[in-house]
C-alpha cells in the first residue's frame, strides 16, 4: 500500500472572480501551481485547440466540441524534490471529467501524456487522478500509476470536462514526496509576486502576509471580497494578520518607486471528528463490514459534502491520511483499533484526527463435540458436551445445567448452547447430542449351505442394532454372511458398531440332514453329521425326546441306522449334541447348530 500525504486542496466554493483566476483554458496561459497555491477551478469555455485538430492524445479523444480539449482547464508545475507523486481531481459525482498529464515545459512540444484517464465516470466516484483514491476505493478505473519524480521536472496537466456540466473541481497533490518535504514538493519559483502564490488555509490557522521591501517608506493594504478592492484603514505595517476569504493588495512606497502586489488568501473551514461508538457483532467468515455506516457520527451536524472521512490502522496514517481503508473492510476476529480522520474536501490540510473506535469481532463459540453417543450397558455415565470449554463463554443445556459438559445415563437427546457475550451484543451456537443405548450381541444361530470344501456361513441374531463381524481375526465387515469357510471349528466375534460390547463364540461348521428313513430302500438309511473329520475327537450323542441315549457317534463312523440294541426305533424327532475338544484341549460342545433331526418310517 503506498502512502498517501495530502499536500493541499481548494474546491471552487469562491467567488466567481476568485474562480476566474484560477482556470485557464489554454496551454499557454496554464495556471501555475507550487505548495500553497489553492487549486480549484472549473470549466472556462472550450478553449483553443492546443492540439492543432488531432483526433487523440494519450487517451484522450475529440469530444463535445470536436477537439480534444471540452471545457478545459490548464495548469502548470515544477517537482523541486525526489519521490513519489500523485493527485487527486475532486468533483461532483454527477460529473465526468477526465485528464493528461504531459512532461513538458513548452505547450509546443507537448509529446505524448505521461498518465491519462479517459474513463466514463458511470460508477459517479467522487475522485479521479493518479496515485490512490482517497476515498478508500481500490480498484477504481479512475486511478493511473504514481509518478516517481526528481527535481526540476516541468508538468503540464489538462482537464477536461467531458459531460458538460460544471460545477467545479478540486486539485490535491498526494505522494510520498509531500510527506517528506510539505512545504517545498513544489517549486514556488515559478510563481512571480512580491506576496507569494495564492494561500489556502483553514480556518484555524493564523495567515500573515508579508510585504517586506527594502527602503520602503509607506505601506497601504487593501481588500476585495468580490466588490473591487477597498482599502483597510489603520493598516500601515509590512505585515497584515487575515482571517477572511479575498483577493488582498498591498502598496508599497520607496523612494524612487510604487510596488503594487496581489495575493489570494481562502480559508476551508476545519473539520471536527465526533465521538464514535464501538462496534460490536457477531463474526462470520470472510464478513465485510461497511465502514460507511460510521460516516453520519463521524460528521455529526457537519456536511458529508464538504468533508472526507477515511479510517486508517495507526494514528499515524489517520494523521498523514495514509493507507485509507476500503469501505468495504474485510474483519478478522476479535478487537482492533480504527482511527478515524475527517478532512475538508476543499483543502485536504484542514483535518481532524483525534478520535477512534473499536470493531469487536465477537466469535461464535464453536462446539465440536459428538452428536451421537452410546450408552454400552445399563446403568453406565457417560461424559457429554464440550470437553475443553473456553472459559469467556456461558454454556446451558435444556435441563439447566451450566457446565460445559454433563454426565447422563439415560438414552435422549440433549442440547447445549455457547454464548459469547460482550457490551450487550450475544452470539450462540447451539449442539444437539443424541444418547443411545448400544445392544447386547447375540448369536441365535449359524446356517450352512450345503457342507462341501468352502462354504458360505451366515450368522443369525435376534438382537436389535448395528453390528459387525469377524471370522477368525478377518477384517470387521457389516455383513453376517462369510464365503469360502472350511468345514471345523472357528472363531467368530461379534460387536456393536459403537465400540460398545464384543461377543467371541467358538462356532462349528459342519452339515447334516434333517431327516433320514431306514426302511430299507436304500435312500438315507443312516443319519450322520459331515464334516466331523476337520474336528478334534468329536463325539455325537443322539437322545429320543425323554433323553434316553439312543446312540454315539465319533468321526470314523457309518453314522446312525434307526436301531436301539438291534431294534428299530419308532418314527419320531431326536435330538443330538456335537462335542470335541478346542484348542486348549477341552472338551466343548458346539453351539448354534439346529439340533435334532426326524426319523421317518
Amino acid at each position: 500500500m503506498h502512502r498517501i500525504f495530502a499536500a493541499f486542496i481548494m474546491l471552487s466554493l469562491l467567488s466567481p472572480g476568485f474562480l476566474l483566476a484560477q482556470v485557464s483554458s489554454d496551454c499557454a496561459t496554464a495556471v501555475p501551481i507550487c505548495n500553497n497555491t489553492p487549486v480549484n477551478g472549473g470549466a472556462n469555455g472550450f478553449g483553443n485547440d492546443d492540439f492543432n485538430g488531432a483526433s487523440s492524445s494519450g487517451c484522450l479523444e475529440q469530444t463535445l466540441s470536436g477537439a480534444i480539449e471540452s471545457n478545459s482547464g490548464w495548469y502548470r508545475f515544477r517537482t523541486n524534490a525526489t519521490g513519489q507523486l500523485g493527485f487527486n481531481i475532486g468533483h461532483d459525482p454527477l460529473e465526468d471529467w477526465d485528464f493528461a498529464l504531459y512532461r513538458s515545459n513548452d505547450c509546443n512540444t507537448l509529446g505524448e501524456p505521461i498518465r491519462c484517464n479517459f474513463f466514463d465516470n458511470s460508477d459517479q466516484n467522487a475522485f479521479i487522478g493518479v496515485g490512490e483514491d482517497p476515498s478508500g476505493q481500490s480498484d477504481s478505473v479512475q486511478y493511473e500509476d504514481w509518478l516517481q519524480v526528481e527535481p526540476g521536472q516541468d508538468y503540464y496537466l489538462l482537464l477536461n470536462n467531458f459531460s458538460n456540466n460544471n460545477s467545479g473541481f478540486s486539485i490535491q497533490f498526494s505522494g510520498q514526496i509531500f510527506e517528506d518535504h510539505p512545504y517545498s514538493a513544489l517549486d514556488c519559483s515559478i510563481v512571480n509576486n512580491l506576496l507569494g502564490p495564492p494561500i489556502a488555509a483553514c480556518s484555524d490557522e493564523t495567515v500573515i502576509l508579508d510585504a517586506t521591501t527594502s527602503g520602503a517608506i509607506t505601506y497601504s493594504w487593501y481588500q476585495d471580497s468580490g466588490t473591487g478592492f477597498t482599502e483597510i484603514l489603520g493598516e500601515t505595517d509590512p505585515t497584515l494578520e487575515v482571517i477572511e476569504d479575498a483577493t488582498y493588495r498591498v502598496r508599497v512606497i520607496t523612494g524612487s518607486t510604487t510596488l503594487i502586489s496581489n495575493v489570494q488568501v481562502a480559508f476551508t473551514e476545519s473539520p471536527v471528528v465526533m465521538p464514535v461508538n464501538d462496534a460490536v457483532f457477531c463474526y462470520t467468515p470472510n464478513m465485510i463490514f461497511d465502514l460507511s455506516q460510521k460516516d453520519a457520527e463521524v460528521l455529526g451536524v457537519q456536511s458529508q459534502d464538504n468533508f472526507l472521512v477515511s479510517y486508517h490502522t495507526s494514528q499515524a496514517d489517520a494523521q498523514s491520511g495514509a493507507n485509507p481503508l476500503a469501505k468495504a473492510y474485510p474483519v478478522i476476529p476479535g478487537n482492533q483499533t480504527i482511527y478515524v480522520r475527517i478532512s475538508a474536501i476543499q483543502n485536504s490540510r484542514c483535518f481532524s484526527a483525534t478520535e477512534r473506535f473499536e470493531l469487536h469481532a465477537l466469535e461464535t463459540p464453536d462446539l465440536s463435540f459428538e452428536t451421537t453417543v452410546h450408552l454400552c450397558y445399563e446403568g453406565q455415565r457417560i461424559l457429554i458436551g464440550e470437553p475443553t470449554p473456553d472459559p469467556a463463554y456461558l454454556y446451558s443445556w435444556e435441563n439447566g445445567e451450566t457446565a460445559a459438559a454433563i454426565t447422563v445415563d439415560q438414552e435422549g437427546i440433549y442440547t447445549l448452547t455457547a454464548t459469547n457475550t460482550f457490551a450487550g451484543e450475544s452470539c450462540s451456537v447451539s449442539r444437539t447430542v443424541t444418547v443411545v443405548a448400544s445392544a447386547e450381541p447375540r448369536i441365535t444361530g449359524i446356517q450352512v449351505d450345503d457342507l462341501q470344501s468352502n462354504n458360505r456361513v451366515e450368522v443369525f441374531t435376534d438382537a436389535i442394532g448395528e453390528f459387525e463381524y469377524s471370522l477368525d481375526n478377518s477384517p470387521f465387515q457389516p455383513s453376517p454372511v462369510f464365503s469360502n469357510v472350511l468345514p471345523g471349528a472357528h472363531t467368530l466375534v461379534m460387536r456393536d458398531v459403537h465400540g460398545c460390547n464384543e461377543l467371541s463364540e467358538e462356532i462349528v461348521v459342519v452339515g447334516f440332514l434333517n431327516h433320514f428313513s431306514p426302511n430299507g430302500d436304500g435312500s438315507n438309511e443312516n443319519w450322520h453329521i459331515e464334516g466331523l473329520g476337520f474336528l478334534e475327537d468329536p463325539v455325537v450323542t443322539i437322545f429320543d425326546r425323554y433323553g434316553k441315549l439312543m446312540q454315539q457317534l465319533t468321526a470314523p463312523s457309518e453314522g446312525w441306522d434307526g436301531t436301539y440294541n438291534g431294534q428299530p426305533v419308532p418314527a419320531s424327532d431326536y435330538w443330538f449334541k456335537l462335542s470335541y475338544r478346542d484348542s486348549t484341549g477341552n472338551r466343548v460342545y458346539a453351539q448354534y447348530i439346529q439340533n435334532h433331526f426326524s426319523l421317518r418310517r
